[in-house]
């Protein structure tokens, strides 16, 4: 899956707490470095490196509009990581209903 992104691990993106919330925070519109860093507890260089990470990752595009550069949710890698999730817990889900099917209660003494 990684491969079909632009290089970067998405999952190693995400698993820093303030890159899910830029994350979180780029889910509901585009922003700028500054509404991210607004929004967070973290400073403006610190927010443009995580994007740097998140765009690596494949997740996070950016585009001057105006004087100002927006950043919004990379659509291609948001569904890569999705699907993969839902093909992950798809497999196990099926797994575990077989296994709760096939699996007897002991009787009661």
């Amino acid at each position: 899956m990684a491969s079909s992104l632009r290089g970067g691990d998405p999952f190693g993106a995400l698993g820093n707490p303030q890159r899910r919330a830029i994350v979180e925070l780029l889910a509901s519109r585009p922003r700028s470095v500054q509404e991210l860093a607004d929004g967070l507890p973290i400073s403006r260089p610190a927010v443009s490196r995580h994007l740097r990470l998140l765009s690596t990752a494949g997740l996070v595009r950016d585009e001057q509009v105006g004087t100002r550069r927006l950043y919004r949710l990379h659509e291609t890698g948001i569904t890569a990581v999705r699907s993969y999730v839902e093909d992950v817990w798809g497999s196990a889900a099926i797994r575990f209903r077989l296994f709760a099917e096939n699996t007897t209660e002991p009787p009661d003494r």
